[in-house]
């Protein structure tokens, strides 16, 4: 029996959003047909468009749907960047950011950007303060709402309100944190301040049970982005193409259903991650729960196993039926340190010695039962093969 514990990775597709996709699916025409099929296609894109800005709290013209979280990412960034006001060049970027955040911004610093970073804290959290003094003329601003590794979760109010103060724009990962915290993208897009603040929040489809090649990027009214994707006017012209009518449809169904369980999932999954951690501690007294004790997605379990090598406890885990992570899967089968772990002020050693459990709504007392009974061994075993590769 495989028991899965890499939610953060992807969530398996729920029920109820499979159904919606197919029937979705019977539709033929496209939405920017102007016949009778064209229109009921239409219809049930703008329907699901209401459904999901009813849940994010924003208007549903501020919905621009995408094929996931890092395209909604590169939209913004990109975006924003290729819009920016004249004589504008800085982007701040936290430490600890995705991948398709921080490989986006590093190709925007080879057209010219220039990055002020912002270290995070030992528990991979943004210090609003610290965020704060990097706002001053930047182009834009970028920020997780819930760290994806370490599943630290950040005081987005404050790093609104601050991008806000400065007129810069803000972009917001919400990728991990969708499903598990409460998000509302009026409330934080700074209108009451009159400044420019939060413009853009991006969020993935599959972490929440909808179809993999989904997303939503939530663009202000008011946003100034340029297009990635040019050849059609669709979405306010800032995504051109033949909308997925299905994976739309699909990706409401599940965020609608992930937002009404989420305050009982949450209290569930907490108390499923802290018996893993104090379980996985009972048996292995050296590992050590990073990230914030509390403030954290109430599924992330990120360990640190001392003097073990992470590949080889993800593997040796794999063989014993778990499945976890060693940080982000869209870093997998790449043998590099975390980075986080690093803007955390670890050694590039304990970088490599971690492993991220993701709790989900399919999991169980057994999935965690199955951890802390192969963990032990497993930390033994890896930690040898550590000694051996460093001999």
């Amino acid at each position: 029996m495989r028991h899965y514990l890499d939610h953060a990775a992807t969530t398996p597709l729920r029920p109820e959003a499979r159904y919606a996709w197919l029937v979705a699916s019977e539709i033929v025409g496209n939405a920017s047909s102007t016949h009778g099929a064209g229109q009921d296609a239409r219809r049930l894109l703008e329907e699901s468009r209401e459904r999901v800005a009813a849940v994010l709290d924003a208007d549903p013209i501020e919905i621009v749907f995408t094929s996931g979280g890092t395209e909604s990412i590169n939209l913004a960034l990109q975006g924003l960047w290729h819009a920016r006001p004249a004589g504008t060049t800085a982007i701040v970027l936290p430490d600890a950011e995705h991948h398709a955040t921080m490989d986006t911004v590093a190709a925007l610093v080879e057209e010219g950007a220039r990055l002020r970073q912002v270290h995070v804290t030992p528990e991979a959290r943004i210090l609003p303060e610290q965020f704060a003094a990097q706002l001053p003329d930047a182009a834009l601003a970028t920020a997780l709402a819930a760290n994806n590794e370490a599943g630290t979760i950040n005081d987005t109010g404050s790093l609104a309100a601050a991008a806000a103060g400065a007129g810069v724009p803000l972009h917001i990962d919400a990728v991990a944190a969708l499903g598990h915290v409460p998000l509302s993208f009026r409330a934080l897009r700074g209108d009451a301040a009159g400044g420019v603040g939060l413009v853009a929040m991006s969020f993935a489809g599959h972490k929440i049970g909808a179809p993999v090649g989904v997303g939503v990027l939530v663009t202000a009214r008011s946003a100034k982005l340029t297009a990635l994707l040019r050849g059609g006017a669709q979405q306010r012209g800032l995504r051109a193409g033949t909308q997925d009518i299905a994976g739309v449809s699909a990706f409401a169904v599940a965020l609608e259903l992930a937002e009404s369980e989420r305050e009982h999932e949450a209290a569930r999954l907490r108390a499923l991650r802290d018996r893993l951690v104090a379980g996985v501690r009972a048996v292995v007294p050296a590992a050590e729960l990073l990230g914030d004790p509390t403030g954290r997605l109430p599924g992330n379990a990120h360990v640190l196993f001392p003097g073990a090598v992470g590949e080889s406890l993800l593997f040796l885990l794999d063989v014993a039926g778990v499945a976890a992570s060693t940080g982000s899967a869209c870093q997998a089968g790449v043998a590099e340190p975390s980075h986080v772990v690093m803007a955390m002020g670890r050694s590039e050693r304990d970088a490599r010695s971690v492993l991220r459990f993701s709790l989900g709504r399919t999991s169980t007392d057994a999935d965690v039962d199955a951890v802390i009974g192969a963990i032990a061994d497993a930390y033994v075993r890896a930690s040898g093969a550590g000694t051996a590769a460093r001999s």
